[in-house]
């Protein structure tokens, strides 16, 4: 079978040595498969397409000389983190609209809802899990011989574009079996699933993903790693029930809001993050570390969430605005007001059927420092997660420092976001 070798890729900016080759199967290309393709095969195609990272590349020796001269310093690069993996990620949203065909044509429809071209949102987990894969390589010196090099490098960012794959597959199943639980009408700027398609085929379809997620993980042959991703599903089903059984005193505990959100957000990119780690034959001290850096952006995102269903709108939001408040849900910007407002704490218990406590609790809300202090706390976390990057053994290539500096911006991004 001949591959036609190309899209070698020398990043975006002039100077970068992004080290990335492309390699496709012509023939395959030609061809439409219906059936399900197994996420690890043993020559590294992905989708008919193999990655492959070159740490060591000696026809891009003459860009490197090239970019020494005529770079700034590294750390005055403005990093798009979205546009370091772009073209990945093109390759991972094919490969998951494949992943996600069924026999049965509604099923199949239900399924690919939120993975057509469009609506697959701002693929931020996968994001954030390629950027880390590439931030974890291991230094030159510890890499085998040349020629082993490529094929072990095809192997490991197979493998680790599948952690990917599946934490996509796991977290849009979680949104699918949500909007059910939470009756929703509209999900990233469309209708949901259940509304558009019903509560029955919308749970079935986040069962699928789920099946199909399965699979995926079962092929990495990773026993750590299929323990840490299983664990992800129990957190995420034991999370929304804390949320749906809470007692009184349990509602109104910050403690308990933050392992709940721990549970229903975080885990899975904190989880997924090791697993990168992991795959990549990392000490568990920096497996830790990467664990570190998605526990605290998860636990980030979710706060600033938080903020944005009181200061949101539905458009920007793509979903409702004050829908937690609705659901009775009570998060980080109310629960630091009753601090401030302990009377507040019997609008709470009484519930936010009556539209009429909704306005008081909004308008305590808005005479405290709620939004402000989970603004603090969401900041706190995302220091948190930059410190776990900064911790990361020093490593000199410049792919690998771009991909870490990529990685705290993100932290940046996810508290100054306004959608």
């Amino acid at each position: 079978m001949l591959f036609a070798r190309g899209l070698t890729r020398i990043a975006r900016s002039g100077y970068s040595r992004s080290r990335w080759i492309l390699c496709y199967n012509e023939h395959q290309l030609l061809h439409n498969t219906n059936h399900f393709p197994a996420p690890i095969q043993s020559s590294g195609k992905v989708l008919g397409c193999r990655v492959i990272y070159s740490w060591v590349s000696s026809a891009l020796s003459g860009v490197g000389q090239q970019a020494h001269h005529q770079r700034n310093s590294i750390d005055e690069e403005q990093l798009d983190p979205f546009s370091l993996v772009a073209d990945e990620l093109s390759i991972l949203a094919n490969r998951l609209r494949s992943m996600v065909v069924a026999e049965v044509p509604k099923l199949a429809s239900a399924a690919e809802y939120f993975f057509k071209m469009g609506v697959e949102g701002k693929r931020f987990r996968p994001t954030v899990l390629l950027l880390m894969a590439t931030a974890l390589n291991l230094p030159t010196s510890r890499l085998p011989p040349d020629a082993t090099v490529c094929t072990l490098s095809v192997e490991l960012r197979t493998r680790q574009q599948c952690v990917a794959e599946i934490t996509e597959m796991i977290h849009v199943a979680s949104l699918l079996h949500d909007d059910v639980l939470d009756d929703a009408d509209t999900r990233r700027g469309i209708g949901s699933l259940n509304f558009m398609m019903g509560n029955k085929l919308a749970v079935l379809a986040g069962d699928f993903l789920l099946s199909r997620a399965c699979v995926a993980l079962a092929s990495l042959k990773n026993t750590e790693v299929v323990s840490l991703l299983a664990t992800v599903v129990e957190h995420l089903v034991t999370g929304e029930t804390m949320q749906m059984t809470t007692t009184s005193e349990q509602r109104c505990s910050m403690e308990y809001y933050m392992q709940k959100t721990y549970y229903k957000t975080a885990s899975l990119i904190s989880n997924s993050c090791k697993a990168i780690a992991l795959l990549a034959g990392q000490t568990a001290e920096v497996s830790m570390m990467a664990f570190e850096y998605g526990k605290n952006l998860g636990l980030a995102y979710q706060l600033i969430d938080d903020v944005l269903d009181f200061t949101g709108t539905s458009t920007s939001l793509g979903k409702g605005s004050l829908s937690d408040i609705h659901h009775g849900i009570i998060t980080a910007p109310i629960l630091y007001a009753m601090e401030e407002f302990p009377e507040l704490r019997v609008v709470v218990d009484q519930g936010f059927d009556n539209p009429a406590n909704v306005n008081l609790a909004l308008e305590y809300l808005g005479k405290s420092h709620g939004i402000q202090r989970t603004r603090d706390l969401a900041r706190k976390h995302a220091n948190l997660a930059s410190a776990a990057i900064d911790s990361l053994p020093q490593n000199d290539d410049q792919d690998v420092q771009r991909s870490r500096r990529a990685l705290v911006e993100l932290t940046q991004r996810v508290i100054t976001r306004t959608k």
